[in-house]
């Protein structure tokens, strides 16, 4: 058999549980819904749901989610960085079996039950709020819950394992020899994490910031449970388009965009990087120097022997 063969099983499900569904939704964004009772239609198509998705109604809801995956992402980059740093590099290897399954903790437990723990604690007559109250720091009930704050610090909590777990690799993989050497040749601690460490664990961080921001877009169980109405997030638009409007064409378009959204944002995202760190590429390239004619070497030669 050809070698290709070994990747048909997988081709075959990215095929069917991916390109499939995702062409499918492409293909209902240019329809409508037929009346009250139907769900989508395609006799005739045309770019108006796309048009009716960016209409200033939803087009808040787009820069709101926005805006809370580039917050909560660099939030998790932030607090998840120096934590696998400190789990590959700084603790005992006998115990990172024991932290990593510490960051797994959160996974054990289902994702809306852990979204309705933050909801039980951040409402206004629950223990957090009484606690502060009763401490002096805050003067009345705890108003942070159904707001853009409660849903940025839902998703940074639900998301930030994702983060750890590639950066703790990433940083594992350096090893310590590499530091070292860095170290022997004057350079300190800091200079030694800036020009040694984060750059070989950039595969790692590049991952990280990938596996946090596009489900984070997509997330809608944190928004209806911790953000309500000032909240919203497109998934909570394309949840309700399919389930509660029955207006699966609208929804498409919706999906379709925040697909859209999604990838020009880790594009220019990308070149942002690209752009920052060239500046620091080009100082470290090494640039060879012409080599000695072959006359010039033999007469060193012969100094050396004389």
């Amino acid at each position: 058999m050809p070698r290709f063969a070994l990747a048909i099983p997988a081709w075959a499900w990215l095929l069917v549980f991916f390109v499939a569904p995702v062409a499918m939704v492409v293909w209902f964004s240019f329809g409508y819904k037929p009346g009250i009772f139907g769900t989508h239609a395609n006799d005739v198509l045309s770019f108006d749901r796309y048009l009716e998705a960016l209409s200033p109604t939803f087009f808040q809801t787009f820069t709101n989610t926005l805006w809370i995956g580039i917050a909560g992402t660099a939030i998790c980059l932030v607090v998840g960085l120096p934590v696998a740093y400190w789990m590959a590099v700084k603790a005992p290897p006998s115990r990172r079996g024991l932290l990593l399954a510490l960051v797994m903790v959160p996974f054990w437990t289902n994702f809306l039950v852990r979204t309705i723990g933050w909801q039980v604690i951040l409402a206004p007559e629950g223990w957090l709020s009484t606690a502060l109250q009763s401490v002096g720091i805050i003067g009345g009930p705890l108003d942070l819950l159904y707001t853009r704050g409660a849903v940025l610090l839902g998703v940074v909590y639900n998301y930030l394992p994702l983060m750890i777990l590639p950066l703790f690799v990433a940083f594992d993989r350096v090893g310590d020899p590499l530091r070292e050497a860095s170290k022997d040749l004057g350079a300190g601690k800091a200079r030694t994490f800036v020009r040694i460490t984060l750059p070989l664990a950039r595969p790692g961080v590049i991952a990280g910031v990938l596996l946090v921001f596009i489900p984070l877009m997509g997330d809608y169980i944190t928004a209806t449970v911790l953000g309500g109405a000032k909240g919203n997030m497109v998934g909570q638009l394309v949840a309700s388009q399919f389930q509660t409007a029955q207006n699966w064409a609208l929804g498409s378009a919706m999906a379709v965009l925040l697909i859209l959204v999604i990838m020009l944002t880790v594009a220019i995202g990308g070149l942002l990087v690209w752009l920052v760190t060239l500046p620091f590429r080009l100082q470290n390239r090494l640039v060879l120097g012409e080599p000695e004619p072959a006359a010039s070497v033999a007469p060193r030669s012969q100094e050396v022997a004389a």
